[in-house]
Formats: C-alpha cells, structure tokens, sequence
C-alpha cells in the first residue's frame, strides 16, 4: 500500500530526475566555482521552462526532453549502472542497444513529469570538488511543498563534462533506476534483449 508520503516522494523523485537530466558542467569540475553553478542551474531552469512553456503536447516536450537528456547526461555511464553486473557480460552491440532504449525509457518516464516543475525553482548553495568530479548542493523548490536539497554529481571522466547522478533529500536516484530495472530484468530471466525490446515500450 503506497502512502502519502510515499507518493510526495516519488513525485519528488521523478520531477527532479527529469530536471537534473539536463545538467551540463561546461568547464572542467575542478575549475567550477559556486557562482559558475548557480549561473549554469539558472540556465537550465530557463531552457526547461521553454519546453515546459512551449504550448506543444506532451509527446512533444517529451521529445525535446529526450534530446537534452541525450545531449546532457552521461547516458552510456548510467545505462551500464543501471543494467548491474549483466553490463559485464552484455556485448557491445546488446549494449549500444539498451542504452538507446534506456534514454528513451528514462525520458518518457520523466518527461511527463515536467508540468510539475511551472511555479518551481532551484537555487544552488554551495559546490565542492569530489573523487568523481564534482558536487553541487541546491535547495528545491516546488509549488505548494517546503524546499528539500538537491545534489548535482558531474564528471568528466567519459570524455565531456557531464551529469551522471543526483540525489534528493539523501535518496540515490541512479541506484534506485538500478533497483527497478533489475527487477524488470530479473522478471525475464535475464534476458537482456527482451528487457530492451520491452524498455522500448513503456
């Protein structure tokens, strides 16, 4: 039985992960500053509001957000984090393939979230340099509920300098994808080609 909180959570969850699906570093993680985070954030607020204001329907802002999330967020490094150890065994090719199902399944889950966010806004307290790359902690906030932190994760360690995790009010959000898509896989025996021909359909 799913609780009130349970659901404001969830809500929470789903919202933020779409939002934080568009985060980019374009510097080095070493070399951002707080001022230079909290610009950037403004940035992304703006650009998300756009599509969220763009009067187009919803397969359409879902759409744009599917190009963002693509474009932005390490999507390679989180689909391997998602499927588990399976990614060790998996081949290239059954890879390349659940990586583009799991950015159109993450992107449709939480591109239709993105009418919660009108009213909301992010502000960015503090940034820090971490093993991984680097840390910005905000505080979010949505129409008619009390702020709650956000924290950003980026790296640049693929290559470019993007986002990869995120966690709200200390809730790991790439590790809770991981949760239910193995689940979803362990569903089908194990069966990597079959999750990714069913990713593609929900």
């Amino acid at each position: 039985m799913t609780t009130p909180t349970q659901t404001k959570l969830t809500r929470r969850k789903a919202l933020m992960f779409g939002f934080a699906a568009s985060v980019v570093v374009a510097q080095p993680a070493w070399a951002l500053s707080e001022a230079q985070a909290r610009k950037l954030v403004d940035a992304v607020v703006r650009d998300i509001n756009a599509v969220i204001n763009s009067g187009k329907s919803e397969a359409g802002m879902i759409a744009d957000f599917e190009q963002i999330f693509g474009r932005y967020a390490d999507v390679p490094i989180m689909a391997r984090y998602a499927l588990g150890v399976e990614s060790r065994t998996a081949t290239k090719a059954q890879m390349t393939r659940f990586t583009k199902a799991f950015s159109g399944y993450i992107s449709r889950k939480y591109g239709k979230r993105f009418r919660e966010f009108i009213g909301g806004k992010i502000e960015v307290k503090s940034a820090r340099a971490i093993n991984a790359g680097y840390e910005i902690r905000c505080t979010a906030f949505l129409r008619g509920e009390s702020p709650f932190e956000v924290t950003f994760l980026v790296s640049g360690k693929s290559g470019q300098d993007k986002f990869f995790n995120m966690f709200i009010e200390g809730i790991n959000l790439l590790l809770t994808e991981r949760t239910e898509i193995g689940a979803l896989l362990d569903r089908r025996g194990g069966n990597i080609d079959q999750l990714t021909a069913d990713l593609a359909k929900l």
